[in-house]
């Protein structure tokens, strides 16, 4: 029932930051936990960083210190704020939300490239 929309994917470049916006169609104080993962071409989709409602947070380690989630539970949006991005970063991100009894739901994924 859940619906995750994404945007703000694109091309920026190496160094640059870019924001990435998941808006969901329920509260997301329904969630257990929300996130981001990434999938680049030939390789299995990788968490990048995830927060739970009670405020535990997992971050890849090639994202801590780059990425935050910043949300905004008046918007029911969960965002990935990324800076200081690498070519390694280029992928395909999708949000993630998981409900009670580990139901989850997945966006339709954004591309984001860092080229020069």
């Amino acid at each position: 029932q859940v619906q995750l929309v994404e945007s703000g994917g694109g091309l920026v470049q190496p160094g640059g930051s870019l924001r990435l916006s998941c808006a969901a169609s329920v509260s997301i104080f329904n969630f257990n936990a929300m996130g981001w993962y990434r999938q680049a071409p030939g390789k299995q989709r990788e968490l990048v960083a995830r927060i739970s409602n009670i405020g535990r947070t997992n971050y890849a380690d090639s994202a801590k210190g780059r990425f935050t989630i910043p949300m905004d539970n008046v918007k029911n949006t969960i965002n990935l704020q990324m800076n200081s991005l690498k070519p390694e970063d280029t992928a395909v991100y999708y949000c993630n939300v998981v409900r009670e009894l580990g139901y989850e739901t997945w966006g339709q994924g954004t591309q984001v490239t860092v080229s020069s």
